[in-house]
């Protein structure tokens, strides 16, 4: 195969702010463009970039104006700037792995979509935000020549809802970094001295979102500690997003919320202390199209109850505690059930072995390039 350009919408690279879109791309790109130094890949940026993205010297890395951080310049960016670009660079195949493509640019387009967690929940997302979505999600869908989804849930869910043919849709998991590995007992013992002062405690991991479900994480946690006889503490590691204040309404009204402890955005160095000194992770999201935390707690050899709805099942398979996210009851049962009973939370650590080899950065990295492949 002749030399190639592969343009590829890097926006979301932006230093120590990577969450789950953003650790796809770095996690599959940082593999992808070493390994292909017959390809030249151009990386648009919306802002000054770090040099810690530019991963091989086949890169070429393109400040795109003007900064996308508003429905308004999002269409500018793509149905504009991008078009521009791609012409400029001669670009053969433009790759999005933001879940945007441009409707504007006759380029072959590979687009990865992360989930369509808007048509389900509406009222989750900012006015304008779902307003854009609405208008172009589908028409972006149908546009790209491939789509990538990141579990079997969210390809079937873009069948359904957008009418794609499951011929034009291949799934790519999520992988895991390799930082998240089991701790030592006296390595578990330093992590809760440091964050809970030695007690046992269960971790919140994501933003603070109604569609994270933290309120009812942390009634269900209330409900636990009433019940007596539990000295585990509740860890939220996250930033506070939009529509926050539900979950910190029930906080504030919690009967024990001085065992609860908010310690904000944490870098992934942390956070694998963190997950590799919990008693469980608790993953009680209402809707996701992957759910990378799971495989970050069985990496860490830490037990997980994670909901019984959207693709967390599929990533979870038998190594979790799967609950209604909707009830208390439901969450506060599990957490009842990992606390007092250490046979069971070993059991499903167990299992987290045979599960967690399902996925991996570089597997992923692996498909997502025979996907751009196909456009070549």
């Amino acid at each position: 195969m002749p030399p190639k350009t592969i343009a590829v919408s890097t926006r979301f690279l932006v230093s120590r702010r990577l969450e789950g879109v953003a650790r796809f791309t770095l996690e599959t790109l940082q593999r992808i463009t070493p390994n292909h130094p017959e390809h030249r890949f151009v990386f648009l940026f919306e802002r000054p970039y770090s040099e810690e993205f530019i991963f091989s010297d086949n890169i070429t890395p393109r400040v795109v104006f003007p900064p996308a951080r508003h429905p308004f310049l999002w269409y500018w960016w793509f149905e504009w700037s991008i078009p521009r670009i791609l012409r400029q660079v001669k670009a053969d195949v433009f790759l999005s792995p933001d879940g945007f493509c441009s409707l504007s640019t006759p380029v072959k387009t590979a687009m990865v979509v992360h989930d369509i967690a808007f048509e389900h929940y509406p009222e989750q997302v900012p006015f304008l935000a779902r307003k854009y979505y609405t208008r172009f999600s589908g028409q972006y869908a149908r546009r790209a020549n491939r789509l990538v989804a990141v579990s079997e849930y969210t390809k079937q869910d873009l069948v359904t809802t957008y009418g794609i043919s499951p011929q034009k849709i291949d799934v790519v998991y999520n992988g895991v970094n390799s930082i998240y590995a089991p701790l030592t007992v006296a390595q578990q013992q330093a992590v809760q001295q440091q964050f809970a002062g030695g007690n046992p405690y269960f971790l919140f991991v994501g933003a603070i979102h109604p569609r994270k479900n933290l309120a009812n994480i942390l009634r269900a946690f209330d409900q636990l500690k009433a019940g007596g006889n539990c000295n585990a503490l509740f860890l939220v590691a996250g930033r506070h997003a939009w529509q926050c204040h539900d979950a910190m309404e029930v906080y504030q009204n919690m009967q024990h919320k001085n065992s609860v402890q908010f310690l904000g955005h944490l870098q992934q160095e942390e956070l694998a202390q963190l997950m590799g000194g919990a008693l469980a992770l608790v993953y009680a999201s209402v809707f996701e199209g992957f759910g990378i935390p799971i495989v970050e707690a069985m990496c860490a050899e830490t037990a997980v109850i994670t909901s019984n709805s959207s693709s967390m099942p599929e990533v979870a398979g038998n190594a979790a505690l799967l609950i209604n996210p909707h009830s208390p009851n439901s969450i506060c049962t599990a957490m009842q059930q990992l606390f007092f009973n250490p046979g069971l939370r070993n059991s499903l650590i167990e299992k987290g072995r045979l599960q967690r080899t399902r996925f991996s950065w570089d597997e992923s990295a692996q498909k997502l390039w025979q996907c751009v492949e196909k456009l070549l």
